[in-house]
């Protein structure tokens, strides 16, 4: 499908949703992105669960933000159960307008849900000439290191800098092997999922998607992942008043509440100490990709250098939708 008439499609359907105009496009847009860089786990696939959410009254169509200023470099922002596109897309604009202004911008956010990809954000910063890191937290899913419970969510770290080149150096994992988007997709396509990312409700390994949905999946780097889990937990929940350690609800499965995400940004000024920077990141990444190489490897790519690549190549191209995903669509537009 082209990719205008498919904004056009998301757009009118959060519309229907009762979203204000300006709000349908930020989700559309940051849909639309998800689908053109790949990440297929955070697009079309996650479409009708916001809209569920909007008609159990679990997500506010229109909230109303709340924002307390603590100095002229932070602010916390209380986004009053906003879908998640939209308190973060206001979030990262705030932090990027402190930083200009004072070299640093800092904005907690609560009450919010699922924004898609970390890296989107990120990028708007980059683009503006400016460093950043995001951290968000996510429904349990991860198994503290030793606990046999799932608690830390798959909990997304993001950086990302200019990088001297057209590609910006974006950074941007979660702290599980695979991310539960990829789990939810598989189990939706009938798919099966890698070996070593989760576990079964009884602690066996496994490949059905549907079993890891019901047990734990496995942190990056065993207890570091789980200490990095953590991390953001206490940035993006503890620290911000949102919900954590467990408490943040599943968005396909948990309708007794507002799933009370929370956010963490942080943008920094590139010549906050040197006036050299760019100089410098040039340097960095030369050196790194100068390296010899191992078998196999004809290029070291530096993050986000791939992800850019493959936008750049699927902007102009259809984006490609299952026959399922293209049901869900139409029965949202007519419901």
């Amino acid at each position: 499908m082209k990719k205008n008439e498919l904004k056009k499609i998301i757009f009118k359907i959060f519309k229907k949703h009762k979203l204000v105009h300006k709000h349908s496009n930020i989700c559309a847009d940051a849909i639309i992105n998800a689908e053109i860089v790949g990440a297929h786990s955070h697009g079309l696939s996650r479409l009708k669960m916001y809209c569920d959410r909007i008609k159990k009254n679990l997500i506010n169509p229109k909230p109303k933000f709340k924002i307390k200023k603590y100095s002229n470099s932070i602010l916390h922002l209380d986004a009053n159960d906003s879908i998640g596109f939209v308190a973060a897309d206001f979030a990262i604009k705030q932090a990027i307008k402190l930083a200009k202004r004072t070299g640093i911008g800092i904005v907690g956010v609560k009450n919010s849900g699922h924004y898609g990809l970390s890296g989107y954000y990120i990028e708007q910063a980059v683009k503006k000439n400016l460093l950043a890191l995001c951290f968000t937290n996510a429904p349990p899913a991860i198994a503290p290191y030793g606990a046999k419970k799932s608690l830390f969510g798959t909990n997304p770290i993001s950086f990302g800098t200019p990088s001297g080149s057209t590609a910006p150096f974006i950074f941007d994992s979660s702290m599980s092997k695979i991310n539960r988007g990829k789990i939810r997709v598989a189990a939706k396509m009938n798919k099966k999922i890698p070996f070593d990312v989760a576990l079964d409700k009884n602690g066996n390994i496994t490949s059905d998607p549907k079993k890891a949905l019901e047990g734990v999946q496995l942190p990056i780097a065993d207890f570091r992942g789980s200490g990095l889990a953590w991390m953001v937990d206490i940035l993006s929940g503890v620290l911000t008043g949102s919900a954590h350690s467990g408490k943040v609800k599943d968005p396909f499965d948990d309708f007794t509440g507002p799933q009370n995400v929370g956010h963490f940004f942080l943008v920094l000024k590139h010549n906050i100490f040197i006036n050299n920077y760019l100089n410098r990141i040039k340097e960095n990444i030369k050196n790194v990709k100068k390296l010899p190489k191992i078998k196999g490897v004809q290029e070291i790519f530096y993050p986000g250098q791939r992800k850019f690549k493959k936008y750049k190549i699927n902007l102009n191209k259809d984006i490609l939708i299952s026959n399922k995903i293209k049901n869900e669509l139409f029965e949202l537009l007519n419901d």
